[in-house]
């Protein structure tokens, strides 16, 4: 398979740690080049810098994005306009207007996309999901607990540090649940967004689930935590360290090539984030 010359939105710490090096590595994808508001950001990245937007999309067959959600929503309807598939990150947008802006934008257009929620491609998690399918679930517990929001955490970025673990950590724990669980029917929310949130899901079927989210504890907490428990068993997946971005890119290419069908699409995203608007509201109201 020919790799997929992929174009990079965005040059901060996770595009550098992540995104640039997964897309530059290949075999499947080529690093086609970088559009960044700081030009000497994405010059780190060693691949070509464009000065704009729509240069970087003369250059490429689709476009990963690395930015802040708005930014994410702005740029990544440009580039579904303009014919290219799109791997994005979660989640799609900083509000529910803006992630249907973008899915109904990737509609439209007919690309292919793909979201980058990195537990999914891990084969402990799918070995986990197999697992869940076995034993008939009607349960199931989760917690994300970190320190991220506190001080110099490079991940204490603005829009994380205004709208907390729900939108950031949210759509990972979510889905997961949704995939062990079925869709989610259901959501009742209570605690802060910048201290402590804790969900209560209803899922297609009957089944329910609770979900802790902190990213403003200090110390050393736990890693996350998934089980879930059915009628014939149970399953927890096991804490785990490997890298699936390799994964990620090898998808990413096979879903570009077949012109669109994975699982993780636009439109996944979007069902994610009406869940996580409506949790928002509940904490506000």
């Amino acid at each position: 398979m020919e790799p997929v010359a992929v174009g990079l939105v965005g040059a901060g710490p996770w595009a550098r740690m992540a995104h640039g090096p997964m897309l530059a590595r290949g075999p499947h994808t080529r690093l086609a080049g970088v559009w960044a508001r700081r030009p000497e950001q994405a010059a780190r990245l060693g691949a070509p810098v464009f000065t704009r937007v729509e240069e970087l999309f003369d250059h490429c067959e689709a476009v990963a994005f690395c930015v802040p959600p708005a930014v994410q929503a702005q740029y990544a309807v440009l580039a579904a306009r303009a014919g290219k598939a799109l791997l994005l990150e979660k989640p799609l947008a900083d509000s529910l207007d803006g992630a249907r802006r973008l899915a109904d934008a990737v509609a439209e257009a007919g690309v292919a996309s793909q979201i980058v929620l990195t537990l999914r491609y891990a084969p402990q998690t799918r070995a986990f999901l197999a697992r869940c399918a076995e034993i008939e679930p009607f349960g199931g517990h989760a917690a994300n607990v970190s320190g991220a929001l506190l001080g110099d955490h490079p991940f204490a970025t603005p829009w994380r540090l205004e709208r907390g673990a729900l939108l950031d950590v949210g759509p990972h724990v979510i889905d997961l649940l949704a995939a062990a669980l079925g869709p989610v029917t259901g959501v009742r929310a209570h605690g802060d967004p910048l201290g402590w949130t804790g969900l209560l899901l209803d899922h297609e079927g009957g089944a329910v689930s609770e979900a802790s989210l902190c990213m403003a504890t200090a110390g050393d907490p736990p890693p996350p935590m998934f089980a879930v428990y059915g009628r014939t068993g149970s399953a927890v997946l096991p804490h785990f360290d490997d890298d699936p971005l390799e994964a990620v890119a090898e998808e990413f290419a096979r879903t570009v090539r077949a012109g669109g069908g994975h699982p993780l699409d636009a439109a996944h995203g979007l069902r994610l984030q009406e869940i996580i608007a409506e949790a928002e509201h509940q904490l506000t109201r």
